[in-house]
């Protein structure tokens, strides 16, 4: 049956994905799974982060796309260390994915890997992939139907990064109804609303990575 398959292909992945995130925490590393769909400023938001913390901590990046190694170059070009993962059209990273690159770290040298899953609102929240916790990133131009059309990316989610409020005044975009449905579908969310292109509002995020860190390496 179909859903003993799904189910059998979720239990493998967990137990994967529970081994890396027992070889990560014994190292004190912290792993964040970066969520949303194409064009919401993922790659954008991961640049900001890297410039501002990679003097205070020592950072790498796995990237997750279909085919390309844009991305990758991207981050590339800001001095850490970045592996790509491509799916060949696969539309999630899974916990084998990661685990198959992982020696190609340094992992003795590092507080925090941030992964980049592939671009979409659905398979990513489905896969843990032995992080420690989910980010969602939602551009505002994406409207604010969003985390009631795909509540499961929202439910499991640390934190929302509601991105390119610099686009507000050009756009129907209702902020408050998309507060609402977020905490709606997870109370405990942080919310940040921000612009990765103009960097404002940046500040609550770049703080909430450095308590995430701080307390993983408090637990190790």
């Amino acid at each position: 049956m179909e859903i003993k398959v799904m189910a059998n292909i979720l239990d493998k992945n967990d137990r994967i994905a529970a081994d890396i995130n027992c070889r990560l925490s014994k190292k004190g590393i912290f792993v964040l799974n970066l969520l949303g769909s194409p064009g919401s400023g993922k790659t954008s938001l991961l640049e900001k982060t890297i410039d501002v913390l990679k003097s205070e901590l020592r950072l790498a990046v796995i990237e997750g796309d279909l085919f390309t190694s844009k991305d990758a170059e991207r981050i590339n070009s800001h001095g850490i260390p970045v592996i790509q993962i491509n799916t060949g059209g696969g539309c999630h990273l899974d916990a084998i994915m990661v685990q198959n690159v992982l020696d190609r770290l340094h992992l003795d040298e590092l507080d925090m890997i941030i992964i980049e899953n592939v671009g979409n609102l659905v398979c990513p929240a489905e896969f843990n992939i032995g992080e420690d916790a989910k980010a969602t990133v939602l551009s505002i131009t994406e409207g604010e139907d969003k985390p009631l059309k795909y509540p499961l990316m929202f439910k499991q989610a640390s934190v929302t990064v509601l991105n390119k409020v610099d686009l507000l005044p050009y756009t129907s975009f209702d902020m408050e109804a998309a507060i609402d449905d977020i905490i709606s579908i997870n109370p405990r969310m942080t919310l940040i609303q921000a612009s990765c292109r103009t960097g404002e509002g940046l500040q609550p995020w770049f703080d909430w990575l450095r308590e995430q860190v701080h307390n993983k390496q408090a637990r190790s």
